[in-house]
């Protein structure tokens, strides 16, 4: 039996039906509208909140996981007699890390891991799926921190969006750089580093972006044929499943994850969205 329970937020966009094969327990990030932060926007369907951002019916915008919120989780697990290791997303891009930081110490408590994944969206996902194995396993709380440390520090994230607006109107990337983009019209690639967006290179046409995304792949990654390879999107089906036929056919890749891009995620990417996830040890 675990002794252990994988703590994320709602920004790791796994699907439920992993979520609920394994000791994972999901913190909602609140998505809202952003001129009016009280009225909730989570009942609306993936569908339906991307169709309403690109109708331009909805600003929307997030916030972080609240201290008292992490504090109720931490206390209703270590009352089950079970340590709570804290997965969430990014401190790059998010309070939430603070927050839980916080948490722990207003309860007085070592019985608590926290870990800045420096991860976000499916690659998030991939990294709390991996703990919540282990975790499932039976293996011990520091055991599962350990591993997990260096899998985090080792997930790629290569992403294109549709319209750099987003990320800019968050303040994910800057305004000079959204510009750029948005004046050679053409689709910007961009990665993670050190858990923060930074565009990678601008790709001239959509034909060719699944043929670069996997030349990046083949450069970073290392046998990604050995690997659980996550592909997630806003609302980009088509152009995801044309990724995963890709990445099967170049690298023989028989696990790959496809998820939606959610609402806390989906808010500063915008629709369109295509990310890629894998391990580049």
């Amino acid at each position: 039996m675990e002794n252990v329970v994988i703590v994320t937020d709602s920004s790791c966009d796994l699907p439920e039906e992993a979520i609920s094969e394994y000791p994972i327990k999901v913190l909602p990030m609140p998505v809202s509208l952003k001129d009016d932060p009280s009225t909730d926007i989570s009942n609306l369907t993936l569908k339906e909140f991307y169709d309403s951002i690109r109708k331009g019916e909805i600003i929307p915008t997030t916030s972080q996981v609240t201290v008292p919120v992490y504090m109720r989780c931490f206390e209703e697990c270590i009352n089950q007699e079970k340590v709570p290791l804290v997965l969430g997303l990014s401190s790059k891009l998010t309070s939430s890390y603070e927050s839980a930081l916080l948490a722990k110490e207003n309860l007085n408590t070592n019985d608590v891991i926290i870990i800045d994944t420096k991860c976000a969206s499916l690659g998030l996902g991939l990294v709390v799926l991996k703990a919540a194995q282990m975790a499932k396993e039976g293996k011990g709380p520091q055991e599962i921190a350990k591993e997990i440390e260096h899998y985090a520090l080792h997930m790629e994230h290569i992403f294109t969006v549709d319209s750099l607006e987003y990320l800019k109107r968050g303040g994910r990337i800057s305004a000079t750089q959204a510009f750029v983009g948005g004046l050679l019209n053409v689709k910007p690639v961009l990665h993670f580093v050190d858990g923060a967006i930074h565009p990678l290179e601008n790709v001239r046409g959509r034909r060719n972006i699944v043929k670069r995304m996997i030349e990046i792949m083949a450069q970073r990654s290392k046998n990604p044929e050995n690997q659980l390879i996550g592909i997630s999107h806003g609302d980009n089906e088509e152009l995801a499943m044309e990724l995963k036929e890709a990445v099967k056919k170049e690298f023989g890749v028989k696990d790959i994850m496809i998820s939606w891009i959610g609402p806390v995620i989906g808010s500063h990417s915008g629709p369109g969205t295509v990310a890629l996830f894998f391990q580049n040890v």
